[in-house]
């Protein structure tokens, strides 16, 4: 059973059409990322919505704008307020304000991640990675796929037993 198959099954969440390939295509192109094959599959199969989803047909942009910018404002708050700095960006400033703009533009390299539901995420354009939960630099593995990453967090099946470690660069040296 696929992930959109299984949630729908499920019953617990309302789940609207699925967004058609002209709908997915304008929200890559309004937002400047391409959909994970297997996200844009989930999707097609039906929207799921309520609280903590995310709703693509959203008429305020603003809001899904925030969604996407959530990963990399919550890394510039930490820069800022917690002192993190990944060592892959050479030394620290040593002035805060000097520091979150230098983060800020080595962020702007890294594989985005696209929003699934509340600050559960899946690399952009990248089939087959792990959902990752991302809170600030509290990054953590959530399932292996949609539907592993579903069995888990909504306990609607068995989870696969094995880990799949992240890829996509910077992102998997958090977890």
């Amino acid at each position: 059973m696929t992930a959109a198959e299984t949630l729908a099954a499920s019953g617990r969440f309302t789940i609207a059409a699925g967004l058609t390939h002209d709908e997915l295509t304008a929200i890559e192109r309004e937002f400047g990322f391409t959909f994970a094959a297997d996200h844009r599959d989930f999707l097609a199969a039906g929207l799921p919505t309520g609280r903590g989803w995310v709703d693509w047909r959203n008429p305020d942009r603003a809001t899904l704008r925030e969604r996407l910018a959530m990963p990399v404002e919550g890394v510039l708050f930490d820069v800022a307020e917690n002192a993190f700095w990944y060592g892959g960006w050479g030394p620290r400033p040593a002035e805060t304000g000097a520091a979150v703009t230098t983060a800020r533009g080595y962020l702007m390299t890294v594989p985005r991640v696209i929003p699934v539901y509340s600050h559960r995420y899946l690399p952009a354009a990248v089939p087959g990675q792990p959902v990752l939960s991302i809170y600030q630099t509290d990054v953590i593995h959530y399932g292996n796929d949609l539907l592993d990453w579903l069995n888990r967090e909504f306990s609607l099946g068995s989870p696969d037993g094995s880990a799949v470690r992240p890829t996509v660069a910077f992102w998997r040296d958090l977890v």
